[in-house]
């Protein structure tokens, strides 16, 4: 996965971290307050998060229910809310790239396209869903506030605001996508190396890895 062109991701300190601190689980809420993992996630912690880190409410509802099924699928990854995090924002702003903004129901609109991949500044692609998905029948595109390819789409279509339907462009879904993608390809993200496999596994750039680490560290130093 590519992050957006245009879309410049958080300059590294001086001394570049390489990897962040895992955020411990999100905390339940007392009683369930909607459909979906985003429902089950207190909705006072999420208030006081985007308050601490400036990442819009829903974003972090979208971020803290992925990391509950993640943790349900994959109980030994151990990745942090704020690593999705680090993420959605280097991929998307959280969903407000050029733009677009999260919706009641954690859709994003407008819909965000990423470039084609079609191997001139990026890696190539051709097309896998028949533009299903990204609405390319030549190459690739990723797509959503997460920046999935079709193919890791196809891999993990996932509901994370409980209402039946699997969309790349719903943040609350795509987050448990690249959650499960993560968590998949590193082993466990809980140990250093885990970590910065499953990052490489959604970009393999240095530059990617460095900007992912300094937004997932700062975020986790801010919220604890």
């Amino acid at each position: 996965m590519l992050a957006l062109a245009g879309c410049t991701p958080t300059e590294p300190p001086a001394e570049p971290v390489t990897s962040a601190d895992q955020a411990s689980t999100p905390p339940l809420a007392a009683s369930i307050t909607g459909p979906g993992y985003v429902g089950l996630v207190d909705g006072e912690w999420a208030t006081g998060v985007s308050e601490a880190t400036g990442i819009p409410r829903l974003a972090v509802l979208a971020y803290a229910g992925a990391i509950l099924r993640a943790g349900e699928v994959y109980p030994e990854c151990g990745v942090g809310w704020n690593t999705l995090a680090a993420i959605g924002l280097t991929e998307s702003d959280h969903g407000r790239h050029d733009g677009s903004s999260i919706q009641a129901d954690f859709s994003v609109t407008p819909p965000i396209y990423g470039i084609r991949l079609d191997g001139g500044n990026t890696d190539e692609i051709t097309d896998t869903d028949g533009g299903l998905v990204d609405g390319d029948a030549e190459y690739d595109r990723a797509v959503g506030p997460m920046q999935l390819i079709p193919q890791t789409w196809a891999s993990w279509p996932s509901d994370g605001n409980g209402d039946n339907v699997a969309d790349p462009h719903n943040i609350a879904d795509a987050s448990i996508a690249a959650a499960h993608h993560m968590c998949r390809a590193s082993g466990g993200m809980s140990t250093v190396e885990g970590w910065q496999a499953g990052i490489a596994a959604y970009n393999s750039s240095d530059e990617y890895l460095l900007a992912v680490a300094s937004a997932a560290q700062r975020y986790y130093d801010v919220t604890r």
